[in-house]
């Protein structure tokens, strides 16, 4: 397996405007991808576009995931441009930093919910019937808070299960289709997301003090992705330390806690709302 997998496939990337969705984009094409990318923000993806090796088999549609219509129309239009699709890359995403008890509104959960999981069933709703005439890829994006809760991240765990709950059923569904599902499970990747997680008012943190030192880097994160789904293996668990600590939670359930604790404290400091920032 390897570059060759994705040679003329169409691939479909949400949340492809900057972080993990732009530097899939890039490497995509590099390899010699059909691209739709799609977010928001469609001057960033622009911008992504004309940094793609083959700019001219990149096509931008703006898309907000949370919206049922756009996510049917994402897939429509790549149909008409493409003809078919054969991977849909399930990345958009929003983060969250703030402890349950300190936020202002509890709807902030729902927005968080609506993105990470709605967004992806939606879109994967209405890509299947092209998946399956392909025998195509699925990919979802995850998180390592997918695997297990993390303080200050309760919403975006919550919706990250929801997503691995939703893609593992899945896969067994499609189980004798000819279409597979990859879930990556990253940890905490250098990526501009920092900038778009919730606080506990619900708005934007900004950038804030998260620290970048001994994160796994995008390029990194992406060929790991990639790999994975070129192979068509039904995950990939980014850090040895999370691959032990799934067994560990089996039979140390409060140690793999303290784990995740001493882990943001770490990198963030206390999990209080004066340290709000945000979660790959």
């Amino acid at each position: 397996m390897g570059a060759s997998e994705f040679r003329d496939n169409v691939v479909i990337i949400t949340g492809a405007s900057s972080g993990i969705g732009a530097e899939l984009a890039r490497q995509l094409s590099a390899q010699g991808a059909k691209l739709v990318i799609a977010a928001r923000n469609a001057d960033a993806l622009q911008d992504v576009r004309n940094s793609c090796t083959n700019p001219n088999d990149v096509r931008v549609v703006r898309c907000d995931v949370n919206e049922k219509a756009q996510c049917e129309l994402l897939i429509a239009e790549t149909v008409r441009q493409f003809g078919r699709i054969d991977t849909l890359i399930n990345n958009a995403g929003v983060g969250m930093h703030a402890n349950f008890e300190d936020l202002s509104d509890p709807d902030v959960l729902d927005d968080i919910m609506r993105v990470n999981y709605m967004g992806s069933a939606y879109c994967t709703f209405y890509a299947l019937p092209y998946l399956r005439a392909t025998s195509g890829r699925i990919v979802a994006v995850s998180s390592l808070t997918g695997k297990a809760g993390v303080p200050s991240r309760s919403g975006y765990a919550a919706s990250k299960h929801a997503m691995a709950g939703f893609f593992d059923s899945l896969r067994i569904e499609l189980r004798g289709s000819g279409v597979t599902v990859t879930v990556a499970y990253p940890g905490f990747v250098d990526t501009g997301i920092g900038e778009r997680a919730l606080g506990a008012d619900g708005l934007p943190l900004g950038d804030r003090a998260f620290m970048r030192s001994g994160v796994m880097s995008t390029a990194e994160c992406c060929r790991l992705i990639i790999e994975t789904a070129a192979a068509r293996k039904r995950e990939i668990v980014m850090t040895m330390t999370a691959r032990i600590g799934q067994w560990l939670k089996l039979i140390a359930p409060d140690f793999v806690d303290r784990m995740a604790l001493a882990a943001i404290q770490k990198r963030y400091g206390p999990t209080s709302s004066s340290h709000k920032t945000t979660s790959e």
